[in-house]
């Protein structure tokens, strides 16, 4: 089936005359002379009255988002957001210390949150790099593996300020 590109014109038996102003992998976007923009599948029965070629690419921006959107989330470290306990929202982190000679230091909660996702998702990055790497052999792969779980373990404890169980860090379960 060849493809048509924008532009086409066509003549479908239930919408009549239109012509065809986007294309992606499953439909055509057409606008109609009676009934505005329908889509279409690109099988459907329609005739065609004048072709164009098809000089774009049949995948929808929404496709070439998404998928970006998955290879930075893997590749990258880019932060995705994740969003803090709403008891937590705009409270602070104080670190007292015992000599009361020294001054405590205040650090706004939701920086300090921010920062522990940062280290959870450069986490992540390494370990998926760990698991694509051609030069680690598979022991090498595990033994890695298995120090990463235990820093997930020891910063289980930030888990309170997650709004969202998914986001939660998970170390080694015991049994």
């Amino acid at each position: 089936m060849k493809l048509l590109g924008i532009g086409s014109r066509i003549n479908h038996p239930e919408y009549g005359f239109g012509v065809v102003t986007n294309v992606d992998s499953k439909l055509y976007w057409v606008t109609f002379q009676e009934n505005g923009l329908e889509t279409i599948a690109l099988n459907d029965e329609f005739e065609v009255i004048e072709a164009v070629e098809d000089e774009v690419d049949t995948i929808s921006f929404f496709e070439v988002e998404s998928s970006l959107r998955k290879i930075l989330k893997q590749w990258s470290d880019v932060t995705e957001i994740v969003p803090i306990a709403d008891k937590f929202k705009g409270g602070k982190l104080i670190l007292e210390p015992a000599d009361t000679s020294l001054s405590a230091k205040e650090i706004p909660i939701d920086t300090f949150f921010h920062k522990i996702v940062m280290v959870r998702d450069r986490i992540r990055v390494m370990e998926q790099k760990i698991n694509a790497s051609k030069t680690l052999d598979d022991q090498d792969k595990i033994d890695l593996q298995q120090y990463i779980t235990r820093i997930y373990g020891s910063l289980t404890t930030f888990n309170v300020l997650f709004k969202l169980k998914s986001d939660h860090f998970v170390g080694s379960k015991s049994k």
